[in-house]
């Protein structure tokens, strides 16, 4: 509250002083006025005495002239960056008064209809219970209110109370539609107030969710969780494989997610039964590349020119995810880059949905920095397609 009363008090501030400013204005124009009206009086009285000297025959007619344009002159420079005179000047007292009244009245007017309750109110961090009752009143409120039911079941899951935010995803299903990530979330709070038992329902469900979108997060991981706890490590790998190819590398549930695959891998061992290679690695990236050099380039490089061949994130970090080193003595060259290849072990391809070839030829051996360089449009990470990437454009021009 200190801050928002140092702010009213600024306002204040700022609105007296509009009003102070043409006081103080005013009193500045009048002494001008006052300085204006004795110069003039000067001049006049320097006309008279020029005019006495010349009808006493004093003065000639050019020194009259004279006397007089110069009497003119300093009454100009007195006289010069005065304002013109006031037709109305305002009452001293009345402004004053004003500026000293408005602090009083805007603070009486702010107690009496303000709001400055709500204010502390809202400074103050709701708890748990709050939040969740604030919501309950909202679906009240407005019961056909999809955000306000996910919200709420939402907050229900949070607190442990599954079964109420099962019946919260229904509503807000009911009236947003069987949208996929809608239909994952009830599934699993289904599956939590359901003692962790697997149903026709909720197979139903994910079934439904992985149809509209086969990278559907919630169910992905629902599915792989069901599938450990029925022994089937098989398929919970596989989903589990499948949700990781989906989440951006910093993303914190990453490792735990590892963690559950390389515990399903354990169980299979510790039952005699052997992960098949194809199974392990089916969600490990591989992306095969022919890379080439255009013919017209072939005299413009040297045997000995590095070439790197590196996928990048189409859309993320510009590092790259995977990197392999030739020569131009190698070119025409296949190589494969996955996950094997990572600079990093949290930047992997299968972290990212889509990615980018490029190869580069690079006479001092900097990957960063090259001559000559080949780009591919986006592809998806997990596709097995053959790839070809043309080294045939200078660099500064990509």
């Amino acid at each position: 509250m200190i801050e928002f009363w140092l702010a009213v008090g600024l306002l204040l501030l700022v609105g007296t002083a509009f009003l102070l400013i043409p006081v103080l204005r005013g009193r500045r124009a009048q002494a001008e006025e006052d300085r204006t009206a004795l110069n003039v009086a000067l001049y006049q009285e320097r006309l008279g005495e020029l005019t006495a000297q010349r009808g006493a025959g004093t003065l000639t007619v050019e020194q009259f002239d004279a006397g007089q344009a110069e009497a003119a002159r300093e009454l100009l420079a007195d006289t010069e960056g005065s304002g013109a005179g006031r037709s109305q000047r305002l009452g001293k007292a009345l402004p004053l008064l004003i500026a000293l009244a408005i602090p009083g009245l805007a603070f009486g007017l702010y107690w009496h209809w303000g709001a400055s309750q709500e204010l502390t109110a809202m400074q103050e961090r709701p708890t748990m219970d709050q939040m969740t009752a604030r919501l309950e009143q909202a679906v009240n409120d407005n019961p056909e209110s999809a955000e306000a039911w996910y919200f709420l079941a939402r907050m229900y899951m949070s607190e442990g109370r599954a079964s109420e935010a099962a019946r919260a995803y229904e509503q807000a299903v009911r009236i947003a539609g069987r949208q996929p990530e809608l239909l994952g979330q009830w599934a699993q709070a289904l599956y939590f107030a359901g003692d962790k038992k697997w149903s026709a329902q909720l197979q139903a469900l994910t079934d439904e969710a992985l149809k509209l979108d086969p990278a559907e997060v919630t169910s992905l991981g629902l599915l792989g969780i069901a599938a450990f706890e029925d022994e089937r490590f098989n398929d919970a790998i596989d989903y589990w494989q499948r949700l990781l190819a989906q989440m951006p590398a910093e993303d914190p549930s990453r490792g735990a997610i590892q963690v559950g695959i390389d515990k399903a891998r354990e169980q299979m061992q510790a039952n005699g039964q052997a992960a098949p290679e194809e199974l392990v690695n089916k969600s490990m990236a591989v992306i095969s590349v022919s890379v080439d050099l255009a013919p017209e380039l072939k005299a413009k490089v040297q045997p000995g020119d590095a070439v790197f061949v590196f996928a990048r994130a189409a859309s993320g970090p510009p590092m790259p995810l995977a990197v392999k080193r030739l020569t131009v003595a190698d070119l025409p060259a296949k190589v494969e880059l996955s996950d094997k290849d990572a600079m990093m072990e949290q930047l992997k391809l299968s972290s990212f949905p889509e990615v980018q070839l490029v190869a580069r030829i690079s006479r001092s051996g900097v990957a960063t920095q090259g001559e000559w360089v080949g780009r591919g449009q986006p592809i998806a990470s997990s596709t097995r397609d053959p790839q070809t990437l043309l080294i045939d454009s200078p660099e500064q021009a990509q």
